[in-house]
């Protein structure tokens, strides 16, 4: 009891002491420093150079490697009706990447909403080269490149056989000043709690011409586990492909002036305007919309009463399609 007199008594005159002295300031709490996020994941880490690889997605290419370290991944429809992905990568590398495969028309409208991103990939037509040349991107091809940044695996047969090694690639690229290749600066996706509107859903697919895509969802890991052609679509180190957040969007494929040397006429996805969408999170599926003006505008995502679609924080799948998803409670 008298310890705590006593120490009542210090405090008192303490306060007093510093009220005659005028000296009233009190030690100062060190400051919190907010964890820096990552912008195209809404989770902890750095925001690195933003590197687009355009991703062959036949049969015969899977399993990919190095997908399941992409941030973001956009699945869009090229000739014969197949699908190929551009993933982009800005939080880690893997150590290689593949196979790679070509640029499209579409890839040009999409990704300028990214900035000056680096652009990875095959090659090109020549009609198209002059399209590459005037878009807001470095042009990162193995055009190029050495074979000692994008090599060939010789236990993959063509043209599925081109391997980059992205930390090569970059280290090239910014050894030269002429090349400048953007890191984010804002959020480019809405991250936050789940909007209204939601529906319980079990499964998602997503067709194209001749590609299928299915989302289920995992219910333990909590997460959209991802098939391709009704099988597991498995990376080549053995995880399987996931999606925290998946948006099924809606857009306008139309022909293009472009074609393959096969003869088949190269669509065009556009992802400018408006149109709908589906999202898919936790365990949930969201009628949504979605509007781009311009095409140096990040798309902004609405939910149905007008607010906004925020997506989880994690790995985004992007399918580009236009024909409405079926969807399974």
């Amino acid at each position: 009891m008298k310890l705590v007199r006593r120490l009542i008594l210090f405090i008192s005159l303490t306060v007093i002491i510093l009220s005659l002295t005028g000296n009233t300031d009190l030690p100062k709490l060190p400051l919190v420093k907010e964890q820096a996020k990552n912008f195209f994941t809404g989770l902890a880490g750095e925001n690195k150079q933003i590197l687009v690889v355009k991703i062959d997605d036949t049969n015969a290419a899977h399993p990919q490697i190095g997908l399941e370290s992409a941030d973001v991944v956009y699945v869009e429809q090229v000739e014969g009706g197949l699908t190929r992905l551009a993933a982009i990568y800005t939080s880690k590398l893997p150590p290689l990447i593949g196979p790679i495969r070509s640029a499209r028309i579409s890839d040009i409208e999409l990704l300028a909403q990214f900035g000056r991103v680096g652009f990875a990939y095959s090659g090109a037509q020549s009609k198209m080269r002059p399209v590459i040349a005037a878009a807001n991107l470095e042009n990162l091809s193995a055009e190029r490149n050495p074979p000692s940044i994008y090599g060939k695996d010789p236990d993959r047969p063509g043209p599925v056989d081109m391997i980059l090694k992205p930390d090569l690639l970059l280290e090239r690229a910014n050894a030269n000043p002429k090349i400048r290749i953007e890191t984010a600066t804002a959020s480019v996706f809405p991250f936050g709690d789940a909007p209204k509107g939601e529906t319980n859903t079990a499964v998602a697919k997503v067709k194209w011409p001749s590609a299928k895509y299915e989302l289920r969802w995992d219910s333990t890991n909590e997460k959209w586990l991802i098939y391709f052609n009704e099988k597991p679509n498995m990376a080549a180190n053995g995880d399987h492909l996931y999606a925290d957040t998946a948006i099924i969007q809606i857009v306008s494929i139309m022909p293009s002036i472009y074609g393959d040397k096969f003869g088949e006429i190269t669509p065009f996805s556009k992802t400018t305007g408006s149109g709908k969408a589906v999202m898919l999170r936790d365990g949930f599926s969201y009628q949504i919309s979605w509007q781009r003006n311009l095409e140096t505008d990040v798309t902004t995502w609405m939910s149905q009463d007008g607010g906004v679609a925020n997506f989880k924080p994690g790995r985004t799948w992007i399918f580009l399609t236009d024909k409405a998803p079926v969807l399974t409670p």
